[in-house]
């Protein structure tokens, strides 16, 4: 996620750090060739472009900024989803923290470093890390190694554990149902997080946004050169801007969890997560916050 202050008008102008234009500027440069080149053909054969109108692309240019806003809508929807979960996430695992406070050091350390495996292990899964590894730094070996779901099967020997307790009579009834009510919401936020990562938006709507965005920015010199000359370049490129740069923020929200600099911070919230635990604990020296690095926090 990127972290800045709110820019002034010198970083809206010349800001580059944090925005989304080196990851289109391939693009924009493209187009900005494309458009020298009518330019000069425009010059070089008065009346070349003379027919095409500019009639079309404006009604097309509205459209297409219509359906673009629908699908950033649909990918900002999943990246605050995501948010909404890891959100639901720390609730659980600080209310989880607070009903073991009163059991023996051993079963409070033992559910309070599973869920900082849990934590650990949910980012390797979304994010396509070792999955396993993440969860024994925090745990150690376990049955989660040969699971297809290892990180599910954390969180089902952690709810064995809960019930343990109850059957050896050392919580009741009530406690357990508390605590089995915040693992069932660790399991909620599980699923909810593989729903996301695993159903991206359709390939064929976003194709089609892909191809006529391109179609649009690519034909857009051809109508403006004959009239405009060199000033063609100011309104295709802002166009271009505009249109690549929805579209590729659309593609960093649409996977929340991944690394791009508009993703969630799930290293961040994984660290807090695991600061709390252990200090509930009593351990010491705690790990140290994660901070962001060119204005990026992971």
């Amino acid at each position: 996620m990127i972290v800045r202050p709110k820019p002034g008008l010198k970083e809206i102008l010349f800001a580059v750090s944090g925005s989304i234009l080196p990851r289109i500027a391939g693009r924009l440069l493209t187009i900005a060739a494309i458009s020298v080149a009518a330019i000069l053909a425009a010059r070089g054969h008065p009346g070349l472009f003379v027919q095409i109108s500019t009639i079309p692309f404006t009604l097309i240019g509205i459209a297409l900024s219509i359906f673009i806003s629908f699908r950033n809508n649909a990918c900002y929807d999943r990246w605050w989803e995501g948010r909404k979960l890891w959100g639901s996430l720390v609730i659980a695992c600080r209310s989880i923290a607070r009903r073991v406070s009163t059991l023996e050091p051993g079963d409070r350390d033992f559910v309070l470093r599973g869920l900082c495996g849990f934590t650990a292990g949910l980012v390797a899964r979304l994010r396509g890390g070792d999955e396993v590894s993440a969860i024994e730094a925090h745990c150690g070996q376990g049955p989660w190694r040969g699971a297809v779901n290892p990180t599910d099967a954390l969180l089902s020997r952690i709810g064995a554990w809960g019930l343990g307790l109850m059957e050896a009579g050392r919580i009741g009834p009530i406690h357990h149902s508390l605590l089995e009510e915040q693992f069932h919401l660790l399991a909620q936020v599980q699923a909810g997080c593989e729903r996301i990562a695993l159903t991206p938006v359709p390939f064929s709507y976003s194709l089609l946004l892909h191809r006529t965005a391109y179609i649009f920015c690519l034909a857009l010199p051809f109508a403006l050169a004959g009239t405009l000359g060199w000033w063609t370049l100011l309104p295709v490129l802002l166009v271009s801007y505009t249109f690549f740069g929805l579209d590729a923020l659309g593609d960093q929200l649409e996977d929340p969890f991944g690394l791009e600099p508009n993703d969630l911070p799930l290293a961040a919230m994984t660290r807090t997560i695991e600061r709390e635990m252990l200090s509930a604990l009593g351990d010491g020296p705690l790990p140290p916050p994660i901070e962001p690095v060119a204005r990026v926090l992971q």
